[in-house]
């Protein structure tokens, strides 16, 4: 171990150790967010489904527990023990959150990547309590002893070193929203509202984005239809006649061969989140033997998943070959129809697919629901040109997230060893200029 470290409990180590409100404000319409254990996830703070309250409920909460930029949370109840560090000035309150008030930047990096180590997580699920929902009393938190070098400088290059994987990881998240809201946009403006048909109409000779050749082909006038005006010449049919459906399936459970195989078997809770398109990888793997004796089929990279019961219009794109289950359907084009197309009509067409689910048990999608979706069929240029464009920025987005994988797993093999000093910060660049 290099250099001395010394060993606090954390309501020593932090300001103080803290946990949000008990109380259940009311939700409001307008007002700041409530946060709760269930939008922590994959260390992050995700404030999509995050309820908002009155001004006058968000400052009662924080006169106890405010938090603060570069503070630590982490999550109390069921899901227990995953770290947040909060790097943006907050603009929220918290419930059954516990809440480490750091004493500065390095402190509050140092206890969120020390939090994350696997001898952390251990120590925390081992002081957790509760049979039927695990929680984790505060009492222990501030208890939690933080072990850390005594010299500052060693402390953060440590916090660097980690930090900068995760600064990658992060930029290639931000860069990937970015790139699926330029296709999406380039999806609308071609293919739902008609841009370069209503420019041409309008008198333009060419139209941003849009190759010459296929601008000259477009028409300049619409023709009215069951979905209103649509470019004349264009097709209306429903959406099946665009796509071909694959169905999945599961093998039995109980044949341990089918099992724990080198084949990628996509579930509902596989579905990319926050602006990714791509599913690179499934929680559980089946072999050759389970796909030839269950319904199961393996789908070719770039075949469209919906979820098609349950949780109805999760969506994602497949990175490599994968089977699914029989929750979802598989979505492919037919007659010369992109699989980048499919993707982004299936993304526009989701609300209308949820609408119109039926089941008593769970709400589900069949064949038949796609058979009364109608949906416009451009001219077969535009589809190959929407194709050849996008397609930059969908590949990009799906290297990303290869390149974050592999960040991910350098980080959580550093991680462990320079928290504890196993691992010099000299013998650690190494692995840091591989990522780079």
């Amino acid at each position: 171990m290099a250099g001395e470290w010394e060993t606090l409990p954390a309501s020593d180590f932090c300001h103080s150790v803290r946990d949000g409100t008990h109380d259940s404000p009311k939700q409001t319409e307008v007002g700041r967010y409530l946060v709760t254990s269930r939008h922590i996830t994959g260390n992050r703070l995700d404030l999509a489904n995050a309820y908002r309250i009155s001004q006058a409920d968000f400052d009662e909460i924080n006169r106890r527990s405010k938090v603060d930029r570069w503070d630590v949370l982490i999550t109390m109840i069921g899901t227990v023990g995953e770290p947040c560090l909060i790097s943006e000035e907050p603009q929220f309150a918290i419930k059954n959150i516990g809440l480490f008030k750091s004493k500065s930047e390095l402190r509050g990096k140092w206890l969120y990547y020390l939090l994350r180590s696997p001898e952390y997580q251990h120590h925390i699920k081992a002081h957790s309590r509760g049979s039927t929902q695990q929680y984790i009393p505060l009492g222990e938190l501030r208890s939690i002893p933080v072990s850390f070098p005594s010299d500052r400088t060693e402390m953060e290059a440590i916090a660097d070193i980690l930090g900068t994987l995760d600064d990658k990881i992060e930029l290639n998240r931000q860069m990937n929203r970015t790139l699926e809201a330029m296709a999406r946009a380039i999806f609308k403006a071609w293919f739902v509202d008609f841009e370069p048909v209503k420019a041409k109409a309008a008198g333009a000779t060419s139209f941003r984005g849009m190759p010459q050749a296929v601008f000259d082909q477009l028409p300049d006038r619409f023709t009215d239809t069951e979905l209103g005006p649509v470019p004349e010449g264009w097709g209306v049919a429903p959406l099946s006649d665009l796509v071909e459906l694959i169905g999945g399936g599961t093998p039995k459970r109980k044949t341990a061969e089918y099992w724990d195989g080198d084949i990628p078997w996509f579930s509902v809770r596989d579905a990319p989140n926050d602006g990714d398109v791509w599913v690179i990888d499934t929680e559980e793997k089946i072999t050759k033997a389970g796909v030839d004796n269950s319904s199961a089929r393996v789908m070719k990279a770039g075949t469209s998943i919906i979820s098609a019961r349950g949780t109805v219009g999760r969506l994602a794109l497949t990175a490599v070959p994968m089977a699914m289950n029989q929750s979802c359907y598989g979505v492919t084009g037919r007659d010369g129809v992109g699989d980048f197309f499919v993707y982004f009509t299936l993304h526009n067409a989701v609300v209308e697919l949820q609408k119109r689910t039926h089941g008593s048990v769970f709400d589900t999608i069949t064949r038949k629901t796609f058979d009364g979706l109608n949906r416009v069929r451009p001219q077969s240029e535009m589809l190959m040109d929407f194709e050849e464009i996008v397609s930059p920025y969908l590949m990009k987005m799906r290297a990303n997230l290869f390149e974050n994988g592999l960040l991910s797993n350098i980080r959580d093999t550093l991680l462990p060893k320079l928290i504890s000093g196993e691992l010099q910060v000299k013998d650690a660049g190494r692995f840091v200029g591989v990522a780079n």
